[in-house]
């Protein structure tokens, strides 16, 4: 970080000289010259510092996970995290979703929210390309474009029902990592359209990590939304579980900043997820329990295991 340019004070000539402002100063001899000096040195450090003022921005910690924890778990999360992930959907795998009608009482704990819908696999956008060879491309692509509208009408529906204002980011979850097909940005540009229309904000959580295409390239799910959403404003979790630059299953007093995930634009970032993937946090398994799962610091019976968030904000999805 640059120091601040030092501001040299400005000195105004007067016909009139300091001295001359002070007759007891105007005595011949040295000691009520060195009076003088000293009374006026005073003066200027007693003035207040006119330098500007600067401070690194703060991150803040939060968790997610598909099951909500129980109403008893709330005020021991909430010692170390600032804010919580929501689902307005079931969560993958899950025929419901249970943290239906919890948004209130969140609220008046003080957790800001992560608000999620879950998104479609890559194959369910695709199903439909052993149906017909006629025109396969554009029937696919209108159909992803229509379910996306659907599916975004859906999202702000629950989010007004659970009580969440406008202008809330509604973040879709997108699993799968890697170069995304071109009928799953159809489906996303229409989700984030539709959510602008309803009142809403868009948010993607998906992959932040570098995944091989082969003869040394590489792609990162999230440049490749960023280079296929157009001009559409996005908000972008990320996440990048792989130790470095993850810390691991680890709660710090001063997180690190989403912009360390690897990618500068990130707003969120999920450093740890429970279980944990051998394959990427070798580096830092023993911050995780022995059951590979992540648990806050006052969970000692290890019953909530948990990703791990941190965020440019206390409430990233602005959901208050």
């Amino acid at each position: 970080m640059t120091a601040p340019p030092i501001l040299k004070p400005r000195v105004e000539h007067r016909s009139r000289s300091l001295l001359a402002a002070f007759p007891v100063l105007r005595s011949s001899g040295t000691q009520s010259l060195c009076t003088a000096i000293l009374f006026l040195f005073s003066l200027f450090l007693a003035a207040p510092a006119s330098f500007p003022q600067t401070s690194a921005a703060r991150a803040y910690l939060g968790f997610d996970r598909n099951d909500y924890p129980g109403d008893a778990a709330l005020p021991i999360l909430r010692k170390p995290f600032s804010f919580t992930g929501y689902w307005l959907s079931s969560p993958p795998g899950e025929n419901s979703n249970s943290w239906s009608g919890k948004r209130e009482l969140l609220r008046s704990l003080g957790f800001g929210f992560l608000v999620l819908y879950r998104g479609p696999q890559i194959s369910e956008l695709q199903q439909t390309w052993s149906e017909s060879r006629f025109n396969r491309s554009d029937r696919l692509k209108a159909q992803a474009g229509k379910r996306g509208t659907g599916d975004a009408r859906d999202a702000a529906a629950a989010a007004k029902k659970e009580g969440f204002p406008s202008h809330t980011v509604i973040f879709l979850d997108i699993e799968e990592g890697g170069r995304l097909p071109a009928v799953y940005h159809v489906y996303l540009r229409a989700w984030v359209d539709q959510l602008a229309r309803a009142g809403y904000r868009a948010g993607v959580y998906c992959s932040g990590m570098p995944v091989s295409e082969g003869r040394g390239a590489t792609i990162v799910t999230a440049d490749d939304i960023r280079n296929n959403v157009g001009s559409r404003g996005l908000v972008y979790w990320v996440y990048n579980d792989s130790c470095p630059p993850s810390p691991g299953c680890i709660v710090p007093q001063n997180p690190p900043p989403p912009s360390k995930s690897g990618i500068p634009y990130a707003t969120v970032w999920q450093f740890a997820q429970s279980p944990r993937r051998k394959e990427f946090t070798s580096r830092c398994a023993a911050t995780y329990h022995v059951d590979g799962n992540c648990y806050a610091p006052g969970d000692t019976a290890h019953s909530w295991s948990l990703d791990i968030n941190s965020a440019n904000s206390a409430d990233p999805s602005h959901g208050k």
